[in-house]
């Protein structure tokens, strides 16, 4: 029995969804126009650089309705994966179980349960809420681990899968362009090295040079700008990839004709433009290699910051100490961080004494002494002593975590200019 999907938030909480195929802020003018179309969406904030679309509403959204309203304007919302802690599971029926409620929500492709680890692993485009409640359905009690760091290294094999890509075709079209610019262009600019090509290869030879090397631009390096830009052009929708396409295919036409069929054409109109097809191609290639290795450069940034944040936490529950993940500290647990450790939460010293480097927040070098009743910033370095710490701010209340929301928000924020750059573009 299927499941509705009831991904609702609260009143203003933001949804935050990764895009894919975005390469121009025409692209994010797009995205940004479909989701504010979306019932209940109050504001829209779409962030090229990190490739994410950060959604507040005026009332409860539905997280498949943004995936749509994405999909239907040409760009893709990845699945991901999220990790789930899953109690009161007591036997391989009660996998079975919790497997079937966790595939019966809309948008999973995969989950799969762990009786011995008591944790699932959901892959899928949904909301983990919607994944909370599913599991309840069925009886359990589930409650999210936060992005895996197996995600992680995904989206950043993925990056670096890009930029690999636009390398390989950069290379092979600025190795094919180089020759038909300087047949073409050489003899334009240079009228000894027009007399050395008529003697020597003849126009129609050149000519005929400049096709083969071109098309192979075209089939190779350029395919990415007809793929994405003819489909968006048929949605009444054109981007740069649009704009691309017809520009060389518009050239390479011209060309063919005057090369192959020149009776077709005017008298003193028969002239070939294979370089500005093949030159065009390479130079939006460079733009999008630096695009992408800048846009490497962001998230990794943003992956230094996450970096900082401690996985798992020493708690105090029950007269024992047991280490749980982060994402289970709730405050006013006593938290105990050994030396050489992470602090892992924001919190206020209760026992112990120790010096933390504070670096990461100050930077100054030189740690700080805590004793009881001190405050003490999750991510920051424990350092010789022992610390046991009341957990003060948790999750997305820590310091970190509101620095790293204060980064992305920079990076995503806009200028009042670039609004009327967007009309324009």
């Amino acid at each position: 029995m299927n499941v509705p999907l009831k991904a609702l938030q609260t009143d203003l909480e933001m949804i935050s969804l990764p895009v894919e195929g975005m390469t121009c802020a025409s692209c994010v003018g797009r995205v940004e126009a479909a989701l504010r179309k979306v019932d209940g969406v109050d504001s829209v904030s779409v962030n090229l650089a990190t490739e994410r679309a950060d959604i507040r509403g005026s009332k409860p959204l539905e997280r498949q309705a943004l995936v749509t309203a994405v999909e239907a304007v040409g760009y893709g919302v990845p699945a991901t994966t999220t990790e789930l802690s899953i109690e009161g599971m007591t036997c391989a029926s009660c996998v079975g179980r919790v497997e079937a409620a966790l595939k019966a929500v809309p948008g999973i492709g995969e989950a799969v349960v762990n009786l011995a680890t008591e944790r699932a692993s959901v892959r899928g485009i949904v909301d983990p809420q919607a994944l909370v409640e599913a599991v309840a359905r069925a009886g359990y009690v589930a409650s999210p681990l936060g992005r895996s760091a197996a995600d992680d290294e995904e989206i950043a094999a993925k990056k670096d899968a890009e930029v690999a890509l636009l390398k390989r075709d950069l290379i092979i079209a600025a190795v094919l362009a180089l020759p038909v610019f300087v047949l073409e262009m050489g003899s334009h600019l240079i009228p000894a090295f027009h007399h050395f090509v008529m003697e020597t290869i003849g126009t129609r030879q050149s000519w005929l040079i400049q096709f083969v090397l071109t098309t192979l631009v075209l089939i190779f390096s350029g395919r990415r700008f007809y793929q994405k830009g003819f489909p968006a052009l048929a949605r009444l929708a054109p981007d740069m990839n649009s704009l691309v396409a017809v520009g060389t295919l518009a050239a390479f036409a011209y060309s063919l004709v005057a090369t192959f069929a020149p009776s077709l054409l005017p008298a003193g109109t028969v002239n070939v433009y294979y370089e500005a097809a093949a030159v065009i191609v390479t130079l939006i290639l460079l733009g999008r290699y630096l695009e992408a290795r800048a846009k490497g450069r962001t998230s990794q940034a943003i992956q230094r910051l996450v970096g900082l944040q401690a996985q798992t936490a020493r708690v105090r529950r029950d007269g024992k100490t047991v280490e749980i993940a982060i994402a289970d500290v709730a405050a006013g647990d006593i938290v105990e961080v050994r030396p050489g450790e992470r602090v892992p939460v924001d919190g206020e010293g209760v026992d112990g004494s120790s010096f933390v480097d504070e670096s990461m927040i100050t930077g100054e070098p030189i740690p700080v002494e805590k004793t009881e009743g001190a405050a003490v910033v999750g991510g920051t370095v424990n350092q010789k002593g022992a610390l046991a710490l009341r957990a003060t701010a948790v999750g997305g209340a820590t310091v970190l975590a509101q620095i790293i929301r204060m980064v992305e928000a920079a990076q995503g924020s806009k200028l009042p200019i670039q609004a009327l750059v967007d009309k324009v573009t």
